[in-house]
């Protein structure tokens, strides 16, 4: 994609605008907490420290509205806990000559960083550095500052007490991330009808964990309809797949895959009622033409054999198990991939997370890490565009630096879109508010009340757009700062030109220092090659040794393998919308050659949920040879992704020399389902395999449409 193409796209991407808009209860409930805080202070303590209380809420309620399963009155405290912090720290450096900037340049470098733990920590960071920018130009001395500081922090424990206490949708997210997964797995059945190798989206499955950790007190307040549901989703998954698989399952033609193709459209009809029943709260009920409870099984056996006939079994109880759960609220079939000594998912209290989120923080401190060059670019354009704004002379330099602490992202395509928008949106909303204060001349108490309206409008306008949510944002700083003296026409006039150096110096800054997600696509490749390998031994390894404990460990490497899927999806996504024609980040690797390398991996991903599709119980025969050929296959997988990274060739000889014997084993092994199941599998195993070698060699072909139907892990 050529430069300009690109800079159109991410411009038009910032300048949309969705009819979506944020639940006007939760916008509401947002602004009331901050007028709580405003007026207050507004009557007892003046201006200033309005000003500091106003921007503390505004910002903790903001991170209230972020993606996130957590708890909304935790993260409104500990974003009102940082903007305090930051904003006494900030009124401290900047009464000392030459510390501010410092303190500006850490303060930066660690919001930065704050992208290590999750998207929200690092908006939310990044909007204590903005306020940080705001409140301490007001003139105060340190004892003051300190109560600038407490107001902030303040305002986050108000909006925890309103959110506490005025409760709008609180198990909305999980509700919806639940169904989602369900509604997926009816897509994903259908689908399967027609492709019988079709691939699932594994974003559900993911958003779905995440919703399920819970803390004891939602644990013990969450509806009883959602609990156990979506342990059973991660098993329908596998058993689909194993129904509709021409190798595994029902065969390609005949009357079994008509067979196969009615179970898994009474399947979908069964799973959308599920989802429609749990995202509504409603009792479920079940089309009449979707028997997919007894599935249509009738006493003398169904029309499928073998492993498909299991398979389809195996299918319909968990529907019906799926259908008892939702009805009645069984709390013994919950299952979760990470479990404690009490048998569940625990979200652990923000307090115990500071350990995981330094080491996640540590693991980035590298100067490969996009983290870590992003804390770099963000620190650099934050100083530069204050010291830019202090040699110029603007009375409110302040805007410069706010606005590139704001526009910056780690990828490019955010930092553009959001940049536009950014210029854009600042532009209107100062022109705006500016003439109503030029032409109104509005009191104190009414600039309050039309900051606060602002408010409440920004809130309600997240999910329609950065720009028109920027309009919202803008104006209401005009008003909150306009109880402030100063001529509002001269300071609307720096703003803008304040949003267009900070904006300028941060995309410029992008441009000239960028981390193009492309060259890591290589990188990328290769873990989710290792972590599909490892649960491929961990499934494998159950074969022969049934009775061994080894959920948690096949479960463990499923989700390895799913991150590791995710991220490569994502960076894929992100490299599509960057300019030029970057190298793949692999030595002789073209980008032609690794996207028929992921193809190959995907197929790899998904003969092994096949094969979890069919884990034997633990009063199973085992299955010999299964356990050896599995850690050789591990050892391989790995061996491969090293020397995907190093440029070496990638070859497979020793998992074809331990397939051979693992059919040796199997041809002595008495007949039954799990030993044809491993048999068939194995050698889709090799297949898999042989096409990773022939795609990093440049050999085979694989078209578009091929890679548009990429089979994938969970």
């Amino acid at each position: 994609m050529s430069w300009f193409a690109a800079l159109r796209d991410t411009a038009r991407t910032g300048l949309t605008l969705d009819r979506a808009l944020t639940d006007p209860q939760r916008a509401v409930r947002g602004a009331v907490a901050v007028a709580l805080v405003l007026f207050p202070t507004l009557a007892l303590g003046g201006a200033q420290l309005a000003t500091s209380a106003a921007m503390g809420a505004f910002i903790a309620g903001t991170a209230t509205f972020q993606r996130s399963f957590r708890p909304r009155a935790s993260l409104a405290v500990a974003a009102g806990t940082g903007l305090g912090t930051s904003t006494f720290l900030g009124y401290l450096a900047v009464g000392v000559p030459g510390a501010f900037p410092v303190l500006l340049a850490l303060w930066a470098f660690g919001a930065g960083l704050a992208w290590a733990i999750g998207p929200t920590a690092g908006v939310v960071a990044a909007n204590t550095v903005a306020v940080m920018l705001v409140v301490v130009q007001l003139p105060v001395s340190a004892a003051e500052a300190f109560g600038h500081g407490l107001l902030c922090a303040v305002g986050g424990l108000v909006q925890a007490a309103v959110i506490t206490l005025w409760p709008i949708g609180s198990w909305t997210a999980q509700r919806a991330a639940l169904a989602d997964t369900y509604a997926e797995l009816a897509d994903y059945a259908r689908r399967l009808r027609q492709d019988p190798t079709a691939h699932v989206d594994p974003e559900p499955f993911m958003t779905a964990r995440h919703a399920a950790a819970l803390t004891p007190w939602q644990d013990r307040h969450r509806p009883p309809e959602l609990r156990g549901l979506r342990g059973i989703a991660e098993r329908i998954r596998p058993t689909l797949a194993a129904v509709a698989d021409p190798k595994v399952g029902a065969p390609a033609e005949g009357p079994e895959r008509d067979r196969a193709r009615a179970v898994l459209a009474a399947s979908a009809e069964a799973m959308d009622a599920l989802a429609r029943a749990v995202r509504s709260g409603d009792p479920l009920q079940l089309p009449r033409s979707a028997p997919a409870l007894t599935l249509a099984v009738p006493a003398d056996g169904p029309e499928l054999r073998g492993a498909a006939r299991r398979a389809a079994r195996r299918l319909a109880g968990l529907l019906r198990k799926a259908a008892d759960t939702l009805e009645r609220g069984d709390e013994d079939t919950i299952s979760t991939p990470v479990v404690e000594a009490g048998g569940q998912l625990r979200k652990p209290p923000l307090s115990r997370m500071l350990p995981v989120a330094a080491r996640a923080v540590r693991r980035q401190l590298q100067p490969r890490s996009a983290v870590f060059q992003h804390a770099v670019r963000l620190t650099g354009v934050v100083v530069l565009a204050y010291l830019l704004a202090r040699v110029v002379g603007f009375e409110h330099g302040y805007w410069a630096p706010m606005t590139a602490a704001m526009v910056m992202r780690p990828d490019f395509a955010q930092t553009y879109s959001r940049g536009v928008a950014r210029l854009a949106g600042t532009m209107v909303g100062v022109a705006l508010s500016t003439l109503v204060v030029q032409l109104a001349h509005p009191g104190e108490w009414v600039l309050a009340a039309l900051a606060v309206l602002c408010i409440g409008g920004a809130y309600l306008t997240l999910r329609t757009g950065y720009a028109l949510m920027t309009v919202c944002v803008s104006s209401y700083v005009v008003f909150l700062l306009g109880l402030q003296e100063g001529n509002p026409l001269v300071t609307a006039v720096e703003r803008v030109g304040l949003t267009l150096l900070g904006g300028s110096v941060a995309l410029l800054a992008y441009a000239l220092f960028p981390t193009w997600q492309t060259a890591r696509l290589g990188e990328r490749l290769a873990e989710w090659l290792a972590a599909v390998g490892q649960y491929a031994a961990a499934v494998l390894a159950v074969y022969e040794h049934p009775a061994a404990p080894r959920g948690r460990e096949v479960r463990s490497a499923l989700l390895d393998s799913r991150e590791a899927r995710s991220e490569l999806l994502q960076a894929i996504q992100r490299a599509d919308a960057e300019p030029g024609r970057h190298a793949s980040g692999l030595p002789g690797v073209s980008r032609r050659q690794l996207d028929r390398a992921r193809a190959a991996v995907g197929h790899l991903g998904r003969v092994v949920v096949l094969l979890e599709a069919h884990l034997p119980l633990p009063d199973a025969e085992p299955v010999p040879g299964t356990a050896e050929f599995a850690e050789e296959l591990r050892l391989s997988t790995a061996l491969g992704a090293g020397a995907l990274l190093t440029g070496q060739p990638v070859e497979f000889d020793a998992a074809r020399e331990a397939h051979e014997l693992l059919e040796e084993r199997l041809a002595a092994a008495p007949a039954s389902v799990q030993r044809d199941v491993v048999r068939a599998s194995g050698r889709l195993l090799l297949q898999a395999l042989r096409d990773l070698e022939r795609a990093l060699r440049g050999g085979g072909t694989a078209t578009p449409a091929q890679l548009a139907a990429e089979p994938t892990a969970r």
